[in-house]
């Protein structure tokens, strides 16, 4: 009979630090969401730098430690209340809500998340998170679309065999291999990225063209046959090994054998595929409890580097945030290496609920390292709480979180053999000089991330969309300029040249956490990125803290929203508060400042802060023309999916234009049925 309990055993030799094979890494390709536009939050006057944050959290804004009981006994409260919940905020009588997750705070706070379904059909992009007072009020409600979900039919005038068609090809395209139908078309409401339809959703399976297994999920649209968006499921991150030395591992015995099995974290196992490409492979198990040798040829060692990685990420997000397990239910996840041959590569998949691992080039450099196995496990997370679509932003922002929570699990395991840093995979030596695969204080490092935001970033591959917010939470952590941490010295510059201090990893990455899971939807972007993590720091610490305003001066640093106070951080502003109607499908309008009082060329970062009410600003293109006449595009036509209002920042290389003189903002509505106009707008050089 197996035994229940938890043995403490070894591995007991340390990782050499040598130099690496180099190797390639593979990523994931995914069809972009288009870049949906920056929505900046109302400035509130504060000092031009911000001052150095010291405020206690709230307590009662931190999360509970649940109890998987708990927490089920919440969900179940939550659907018998579903349908009044559904009333009160005024969805029609065809949307029914679907309990995702909760979380409790310790005042009573209560965050429910739903999915949605409209006359019985799922809704894509209608999640929602429900915040609810400990007197059962609804306080706020995060919505993934402000879209009403009323599509015009139900009724498909295309067939589902149109559907499955479009889907083989999507998922045969760059060298993918055998792709087969994983799930036959299901009819849905697509709702994430304009106005709800009814469409198809098929996913496709195979192989992508690094030999990462594929789940692409292909929308069509059911009325006109047009494919609307496509995702991959399955997620992908890098690393290589990292041999963490002397290290307990939690296992199990039954009889004489141990294996591989972690009782004290929700019977989290560890599996060898062995070089296979499916299935769970086998338990690692053993006579002894002594794993691997710390070489890479003997198989062991990278099972016990991926026990031990998931191990500290179960323990760092249940004593730091509070939440027992991925889906908070004290389930643990499953974990499997030595996939495939020369697989330079590491993913998490919802459909085994498991992070997977290849053993790098030449089979030499598992890819187990403590950083890795944490960016695995939290795109699991996410995928349970905020669900961010792995395309366009939002996946950048997914990707960026497994980024920051990698780094902060890495800090947390105060290892020796690797210690904390902002950097991602720096152990691998994947480049062959010894540098990172990413850097958090500087992203363009690694000659494609991008350090900061602009209108097209959603159309880049995630893992380089994913650096401003990397950027943007080594900023609120540690503050811009030189300074060096763990040995490591990193030099971080700010999008609009000025400075930002930190107000220490703690705060940072508790802030993120509160975000993701009660703030973050499906199709978040940047601008709700920022919406979401100020609205989790002002319930932490308050709106009138340090913290808060050093949160705005972080976004501001990568380009999303304004600074606090005047939006520039100082300097010289002109602005037009004029409001000019903007004609629907129409002619260009404009709307002028005159700027005089100042000397020779403008800056090289001015700034140009937009605000529109618009009901649709796919539509919209906006420029900037200086006196000169010469245009400067903020925002094309066909950017910013179907969000309501634009309320942003943008930062122009103007220096070849004479500062004074009159400037204009350029707005012009390309399509038919939205209208706006534009609100105000202002030019602060810096």
């Amino acid at each position: 009979m197996r035994s229940s309990s938890s043995r403490r055993g070894t591995s007991h030799r340390r990782t050499p630090h040598t130099p690496r094979r180099t190797a390639a890494v593979a990523l994931a390709g995914v069809a972009a969401l288009i870049a949906a536009a920056v929505q900046g939050g109302t400035a509130i006057a504060a000092p031009e730098k911000a001052p150095s944050a010291a405020s206690k959290a709230n307590p009662g804004s931190e999360s509970v430690r649940l109890t998987p009981a708990q927490r089920a006994a919440l969900i179940r409260e939550a659907d018998a209340a579903k349908a009044e919940t559904a009333k009160d905020l005024g969805l029609g009588a065809k949307e029914k809500l679907v309990v995702r997750d909760v979380l409790k705070d310790r005042d009573g706070t209560v965050h429910t998340r739903y999915e949605r379904t409209y006359d019985g059909l799922p809704v894509l992009g209608g999640d929602l998170v429900v915040e609810s007072t400990k007197a059962d009020a609804t306080a706020a409600v995060v919505k993934a679309t402000r879209a009403a979900i009323k599509p015009a039919t139900t009724k498909t005038a295309v067939p589902a065999a149109k559907a499955r068609q479009q889907a083989l090809k999507a998922g045969e395209a760059g060298e993918a291999k055998d792709a087969g139908i994983n799930r036959a078309p299901r009819k849905v409401i697509w709702a994430a990225n304009g106005k709800p339809v009814v469409a198809y959703e098929t996913v496709v399976g195979g192989f992508q063209h690094d030999g990462t297994p594929q789940e692409l999920h292909v929308v069509t649209d059911a009325t006109t046959g047009e494919k609307l968006f496509e995702w991959e499921a399955i997620e992908t991150g890098t690393g290589n090994t990292v041999y963490s030395g002397t290290v307990d591992l939690t296992t199990t015995q039954s009889g004489s054998t141990y294996n591989l099995t972690d009782g004290a974290r929700g019977n989290h196992k560890t599996y060898n595929l062995n070089r296979g490409t499916s299935g769970t492979g086998t338990l690692f198990s053993g006579p002894d409890d002594v794993w691997g040798n710390g070489t890479p040829s003997n198989l062991e060692s990278a099972g016990a580097d991926a026990h031990y990685g998931a191990a500290l990420t179960w323990d760092y997000y249940k004593n730091v945030h509070g939440r027992s397990g991925i889906r908070g239910d004290g389930v643990g996840a499953y974990s499997r290496v030595h996939y495939g041959n020369n697989y330079v590569n590491a993913f998490w998949s919802d459909s085994c609920f498991c992070m997977t691992y290849g053993d790098g080039s030449g089979n030499a450099n598992p890819l187990t390292s403590i950083d890795v196995a944490a960016h695995e496990m939290t795109h699991g997370l996410t995928s349970n709480t905020a669900g961010l679509n792995y395309s366009g932003e939002s996946g950048g922002l997914n990707e960026a979180t497994s980024d920051i929570f990698g780094s902060t699990v890495e800090f947390y395991a105060n290892n020796s053999s690797d210690v904390g840093d902002y950097l991602i995979g720096e152990e691998i030596n994947i480049n062959g000089d010894g540098t990172p695969l990413r850097y958090m204080d500087k992203p363009s490092k690694d000659g494609s991330s991008k350090d900061s935001w602009y209108s097209g970033i959603g159309s880049i591959d995630v893992h380089y969309s994913s650096g401003p917010a990397n950027h943007f939470f080594y900023l609120l952590s540690e503050g811009s300029g030189t300074k060096t941490i763990n040995g490591v010295t990193y030099n971080s510059a700010t999008s609009d040249g000025l400075p930002v201090t930190g107000i220490g990893r703690d705060k940072a990455e508790k802030i993120w956490f509160r975000a993701l899971t009660t703030k973050f939807t499906s199709t978040t972007n940047y601008a709700g990125a920022r919406t979401g993590t100020l609205a989790a720091t002002g319930e932490l610490y308050g709106t009138d803290s340090a913290e808060y305003q050093a949160v705005q001066h972080a976004w501001a640093g990568i380009n999303v929203g304004t600074r606090p106070g005047d939006g520039g951080g100082g300097g010289t502003s002109f602005e037009n508060t004029a409001d000019v109607a903007i004609p629907d499908r129409g002619a260009a309008v404009t709307s002028s400042v005159t700027v005089s009082g100042r000397t020779g060329n403008a800056p090289s970062n001015l700034q140009v802060a937009v605000d529109i009410v618009h009901t649709y600003v796919g539509d919209l293109k906006v420029d900037l023309v200086a006196p000169d006449g010469t245009a400067y595009t903020l925002k094309g036509y066909g950017t910013g999916g179907s969000a309501d209002n634009l309320n942003t920042t943008y930062t122009v290389n103007a220096s070849s234009e004479v500062a004074n003189g009159v400037w204009k903002l350029r707005v012009q509505d390309n399509a038919a049925a939205d209208t706006g106009y534009i609100n105000s707008w202002k030019l602060t050089f810096p």
